[in-house]
C-alpha cells in the first residue's frame, strides 16, 4: 500500500491526472473516429460542402446535354408519361443529330397505356374488324424497342426499399470483374429493383441504376457508381453510359479490405469511397445543358447541342418531384446531378476521399494531440492561444491545399475536435486546480491576513512563494503587561479570562490587519505579526508603525469600555496595557514545518530581536520600541525618540533603540522637540562619561516634562550612571549596554 501512494504520488507530480484523462480523451476520439456516428459524418460533410462553395468545378466542356422534359414540353405534348411513340420518335432525332449515347432518367415499368391492342381491347363501339387490324399493329413498346435498338441508348432502373415482385432472370445484366475484396460486402443494397419492360431491357445497350440517396441532412454530396438491387449488382446509370461510350464489355470493381476504391472501364478508373461512391465535383447550375423535348421533336434544335454529346432524358419539372439540394445549390433536379457526375469524369475533375486519409486523420490527431499534452501545461494562456490558431490555420490550410491542388478530401475536423478536447480538458484542469489553490490560500491565509490582502493573494497566487523564501520584513511582537495579575482576579472564572482576552486580542489583530499586516500566530496574550510578506508592500515599515500606534488607541478605547461596565457593576477596573516590539531586517518567511502540519511563518535574527525589543518596552516606559532600521525609515513620519545603545542577550552586534512616541503631529509640537533634544543631550554627555553632565541633562527634562512621561527612562538611566560612577566601564567602551535579559 505504501509503494502504491508512492507510485500515485509521483504519478501526480509528474505527469498528472489531466494528463491522463487527455489521454483517455485521444483513444476515445479514435474510437469514435472509427465508429464514425452520425453527428460526425455530418460535421465532416459541411466543411467539404464548404470547400464545394468558395472553390466549385469549373467547366472546361461540355460533353453532356440534357434533353429537358419540362413544363414548356408538356404544354404542348400533354402531360408525362407520353406515348413510346412519341419517345422513339426522340430518341431517333436525337441518333439522327448525332448523340454518343443516349439515357433515360426516368423507368418504363409498365406497358404503354396506348397501345393498339389495350385500345382494341377498351374503345367502345369497334367493329371487329378494326379491332383485329388494332391487335394487328405493333406495340407502341415495340416501335420504341426498336428505336432504341437503332442507337446506343442505356436505360434507367431504380432501387426500391422493398422487393415488388419476384426478379426476373430472363433479362440482360452487365457484366462485372472484380480485383481484390469481394466488393458486394460493402455496397449500398436495395431490398428491390424497378426495371424496364422486358421488350424494352432486352433492345438497350445498357442498363443503370439513376437511384440518388441524399444523406441525412437531405444534401446530395455522393452518388453511388455501383450497388446492390433485389439480388443483382448494378452499375449507376452514369458509369453505364462511359461504358457504353466506351464500347467496353465489363466493369471492373477494385476492392480492398477497408472497401471499395475505384470502378474501372477502359480509359476509364473513377475513386469512389468505401461504399462505391463518387464524390460529385460540383459546379453551379448550369442552364445551357438544358434542351427542352419539344424543342428536339420539332427539330428546332441546334445540332451542335446533340453532336457528339452524351444525352441524358429527364425533367425539371417541379410537379414531377425530382429536385435535390446539393452543396452549391438548394434545387438541381436529379438529371443534372447526373449530368454533373458525367462532366467530372470526362473532363479529368473528380474529387475523392483516400482510403488513406483515416490514417492521416489518426496520425494528425495522435502526433498533435501528445503534443498538446506534453507541452500545453508549461505555456502561458496568451502563448496557447496563439499556438492553437497556429494549429487550427495548419489543419485547415492542409486540408485545402489538399482539396484545391488534387481534389482530395481530407478530413480536419477530426483532429482539430480532438486536440481541441484535450487542449479544453487541460484547461479546465488547469482552472479548477486554480480554484482549488485560491480555496487553499484563502483557507491559509484568512486567518491571518485582511481580505483585501487574501483576495489579492487568491488572484496572484504566483506572488506566493512556498518553501521558504528570503526577503526584506518588518516583524511585531506584541504583548499584553501584567496579565499575570489580570488572570489571578479570573482564577474562579476561566471563561471570563478566555472572553477577555478575544475582546483584547481582537482590536489588536484589526489594527494588524488593516494596515496589511500578516499575523504570524497568537501566543497566549502575545501577537506576532509581519509586514512584506507573502505580499510586496514597499512601505512595511510605515504600515507596521501606524498599526502599533491604532493598537494603543484601540486598547484606550477598550478601556473606556471596559472602565465604563466595571462601575456599573461594581467591581475593581484593571487597565489593560500592550508593549510592542518593531524591528525591520532580512527574514526567511515560507512555510515551516513538516509533511502533516506547516503554518506559513517566518524566522531569522531580525525576528529575535524584534522579541527582544517589545520585552524591554516595560523597562523604558514607552509602549512601542523600534529597531534602528524601522527608525530611520519612518523618522519623517513619526515622533522617533532615541532610547539607547544596546546588546541583546545572544546577539553579538549591538543595536540603537528607538521610541515612537506619536505621530508627525506630535513630532512638530515644542514640546515634544525639547525633550528629545534633552535626551540628545543626555545619551551624548552618557557615551561620553560626562556622569554629571548626563545627570543634569536629566534634571532639565523633568523639569520641562510636565507630566513626567519619560520619567521612567530618566531613572533607568540614573541607575546606570550611578552604578558606572562606581565602577567605570573599560576603556574600549562604545556606550553599550548589554542586556542580562530577553
Amino acid at each position: 500500500m505504501k509503494r502504491l501512494k508512492l507510485l500515485r504520488r509521483w504519478f501526480k507530480l509528474r505527469f498528472g491526472y489531466a494528463r491522463l484523462a487527455c489521454l483517455a480523451l485521444l483513444v476515445g476520439f479514435a474510437a469514435l473516429r472509427v465508429l464514425d456516428p452520425a453527428p460526425i459524418e455530418e460535421i465532416r460533410v459541411r466543411i467539404f460542402d464548404g470547400f464545394q462553395r468558395i472553390d466549385p468545378r469549373k467547366k472546361t466542356a461540355r460533353p453532356v446535354t440534357i434533353v429537358d422534359i419540362d413544363e414548356k414540353s408538356m404544354e404542348k405534348l400533354g402531360q408525362w408519361p407520353w406515348p413510346r411513340t412519341r419517345i422513339a420518335d426522340l430518341v431517333a432525332e436525337l441518333t439522327r443529330l448525332g448523340a454518343v449515347v443516349i439515357a433515360f432518367d426516368v423507368v418504363f415499368s409498365e406497358p404503354d397505356r396506348l397501345n393498339p391492342d389495350v385500345a382494341a381491347d377498351t374503345f367502345r363501339n369497334l367493329d371487329e374488324e378494326t379491332r383485329a387490324r388494332l391487335r394487328a399493329l405493333p406495340s407502341n413498346d415495340q416501335i420504341f424497342a426498336d428505336a432504341i435498338s437503332a442507337s446506343r441508348v442505356v436505360l434507367g432502373e431504380s432501387g426500391l426499399p422493398e422487393e415488388l415482385t419476384a426478379p426476373d432472370k430472363t433479362l440482360p445484366v452487365t457484366g462485372l470483374a472484380m480485383l481484390g475484396e469481394e466488393p458486394q460486402q460493402f455496397m449500398f443494397d436495395f431490398p428491390g429493383l424497378l426495371r424496364n419492360v422486358g421488350v424494352l431491357e432486352h433492345a438497350a445497350a445498357g442498363r443503370g441504376l439513376f437511384t440518388i440517396n441524399p444523406e441525412r441532412d437531405g444534401i446530395v454530396r455522393r452518388v453511388p457508381m455501383i450497388m446492390q438491387a433485389q439480388g443483382l449488382t448494378m452499375p449507376s446509370l452514369t458509369f453505364e453510359m462511359l461504358r457504353v461510350a466506351t464500347g467496353s464489355g465489363t466493369i471492373l470493381i477494385k476492392a480492398e479490405k477497408a472497401g471499395i476504391k475505384s470502378l474501372a472501364i477502359k480509359g476509364f478508373q473513377i475513386p469512389t469511397d468505401n461504399n462505391g461512391q463518387l464524390w460529385v465535383h460540383f459546379a453551379r447550375n448550369d442552364s445551357s445543358l438544358y434542351v427542352p423535348a419539344i424543342n428536339v421533336l420539332d427539330r428546332t434544335v441546334a445540332p451542335d447541342k446533340v453532336a457528339g454529346k452524351l444525352v441524358l432524358i429527364g425533367t425539371s419539372a417541379v410537379g414531377l418531384n425530382d429536385i435535390k439540394t446539393t452543396p452549391v445549390s438548394r434545387a438541381m433536379p436529379g438529371v443534372e446531378i447526373h449530368a454533373q457526375v458525367l462532366e467530372s469524369a470526362l473532363t479529368g475533375s473528380v474529387i475523392s476521399q483516400p482510403i488513406y486519409g483515416i490514417v492521416v486523420e489518426f496520425t494528425t490527431a495522435l502526433l498533435f494531440g501528445l503534443l498538446v499534452i506534453a507541452f500545453a501545461p508549461l505555456f502561458g494562456p496568451i502563448t496557447l492561444v496563439a499556438l492553437g490558431a497556429v494549429f487550427a490555420s495548419a489543419l485547415i490550410g492542409t486540408s485545402w491545399y489538399f482539396y484545391s491542388q488534387h481534389r482530395l478530401l481530407i478530413d480536419f475536423t477530426y483532429p482539430l475536435m480532438s486536440t481541441t478536447a484535450i487542449y479544453l480538458t487541460l484547461i479546465f484542469s488547469s482552472f479548477v486546480r486554480e480554484l482549488q489553490q485560491r480555496k487553499q490560500i484563502r483557507t491559509a491565509f484568512s486567518q491571518y491576513m485582511s481580505p483585501a490582502l487574501v483576495a489579492q493573494l487568491a488572484q496572484s497566487p504566483e506572488k506566493l512563494v512556498l518553501g521558504g523564501e528570503e526577503r526584506e520584513m518588518t516583524i511585531m511582537f506584541s504583548d499584553m503587561r501584567g496579565f499575570t495579575s489580570i488572570s489571578e482576579t479570573y482564577k474562579n472564572d476561566p471563561q471570563g479570562l478566555t472572553a477577555l482576552m478575544n475582546r483584547f486580542l481582537t482590536p489588536l489583530t484589526n489594527a494588524i490587519l488593516g494596515r496589511k499586516g500578516t499575523i504570524d500566530k497568537y501566543m497566549g496574550d502575545a501577537i506576532m505579526a509581519f509586514w512584506n510578506a507573502p505580499l510586496d508592500d514597499k512601505e512595511h515599515q510605515l504600515n507596521a508603525c501606524e498599526a502599533a500606534l491604532d493598537m494603543l488607541e484601540r486598547v484606550d478605547t477598550l478601556n473606556q469600555e471596559r472602565e465604563r461596565e466595571a462601575q456599573e457593576q461594581g467591581r475593581p477596573f484593571i487597565p489593560l496595557n500592550v508593549g510592542v516590539g518593531l524591528n525591520t531586517g532580512t527574514c526567511v518567511v515560507g512555510n515551516m514545518g513538516s509533511d502533516v502540519r506547516f503554518d506559513y511563518s517566518v524566522f531569522g535574527d531580525s525576528v529575535n530581536l524584534a522579541s527582544r525589543l517589545e520585552g524591554q518596552s516595560k523597562e523604558y516606559g514607552f509602549p512601542i520600541i523600534v529597531g534602528s532600521r524601522t527608525a530611520l525609515a519612518v523618522k519623517d513620519k513619526f515622533a522617533i525618540l532615541e532610547l539607547d545603545f544596546i546588546m541583546v542577550k545572544g546577539k553579538k552586534e549591538p543595536e540603537v533603540i528607538y521610541a515612537i512616541a506619536g505621530r508627525e503631529d506630535t513630532a512638530q509640537s515644542g514640546r515634544f522637540q525639547r525633550l528629545r533634544n534633552l535626551t540628545i543631550e543626555m545619551l551624548a554627555c552618557y557615551r561620553g562619561r560626562d556622569w554629571d553632565g548626563a545627570l543634569a541633562a536629566i534634571e532639565r527634562g523633568r523639569r520641562t516634562d510636565d507630566a513626567r512621561s519619560l520619567e521612567l527612562l530618566y531613572k533607568l538611566y540614573e541607575a546606570r550612571i550611578r552604578l558606572y560612577q562606581e565602577n567605570p566601564p573599560p576603556e574600549d567602551w562604545d556606550g553599550a549596554f548589554a542586556l542580562l535579559t530577553k
